[in-house]
C-alpha cells in the first residue's frame, strides 16, 4: 500500500441549462454518453480517481441544475470548490453570454479567499460554429481562463479539459494550505 496522499478536489460545474454539464461529467467519469436530455435537479455528484502530473487525486465533480429556480441552492454546493467550470453550447451564443454571470454569482457564493485567483476553466461543449477569437478574448480579459472545446457525445477533449481542471484545483488547494500555514504561524508567535 502506498504512503502518498490522495488529494480530494471538489470541482463544480456551472452553465445553462441544457449546454451539456451532465453528459461532460459522465463521460469523463463513465466513458459514457446518452442523447436523451434529462435536466438536472438542485446538483448531483460523481467521483473520478486519476493520476494528474504524478499525482493522486479524487475528483468530486458536483453538477448543478442550470434553471434560475435551483442557484439558491448554490451556497451549500459551492462552498470549499478548488476549481469552477464555466460551460456553454457553442451552438447556443445565449449561453455564452450566462458566463460572466455564472462566475459572479459563483464568486458571490462560494466566497473564495482569494477572487481575483480563483481558479476557473471554460469549456465550450457542442463542437460546432463560433466566434472562437470573441471566447479567448473573454478568457484573457478573465485573467486568462483556459478555454476547451469539447463534445461530451465524441469524447473530443474531455480528458484534457478535467486534467486542467485538476492541475488549477491542485494549485488553488496547495495556495490554501499555505496561507492557513502562514496564518497559524502568525497566531502562534502572537500568543506565545
Amino acid at each position: 500500500m502506498s504512503n502518498k496522499k490522495r488529494t480530494i478536489l471538489k470541482v463544480i460545474i456551472l452553465g445553462d441549462s441544457g449546454v451539456g454539464k451532465t453528459s461532460l461529467m459522465n463521460q469523463y467519469v463513465n466513458k459514457k454518453f446518452t442523447n436523451q436530455y434529462k435536466a438536472t435537479i438542485g446538483a448531483d455528484f460523481l467521483t473520478k480517481e486519476t493520476v494528474v502530473d504524478n499525482e493522486q487525486l479524487t475528483m468530486q465533480i458536483w453538477d448543478t441544475a442550470g434553471q434560475e429556480r435551483f442557484q439558491s441552492l448554490g451556497v451549500a454546493f459551492y462552498r470549499g470548490a478548488d476549481c469552477c467550470v464555466l460551460v456553454f453550447d457553442l451552438t447556443n451564443y445565449k449561453t455564452y453570454e450566462s458566463l460572466e454571470s455564472w462566475k459572479d454569482e459563483f464568486l458571490i457564493q462560494a466566497s473564495p479567499k482569494d477572487p481575483e485567483n480563483f481558479p476557473f476553466v471554460i469549456i465550450g461543449n457542442k463542437v460546432d460554429e463560433t466566434s472562437k477569437r470573441k471566447v479567448l478574448h473573454w478568457c484573457k480579459s478573465n485573467n486568462n481562463i483556459p478555454y476547451f472545446e469539447t463534445s461530451a457525445k465524441n469524447a473530443i477533449n474531455v480528458d484534457q479539459a478535467f486534467d486542467e481542471i485538476a492541475r488549477k484545483a491542485m494549485k488553488q488547494e496547495n495556495q490554501e494550505d499555505q496561507i492557513n500555514q502562514n496564518e497559524s504561524r502568525v497566531n502562534l508567535s502572537k500568543c506565545c
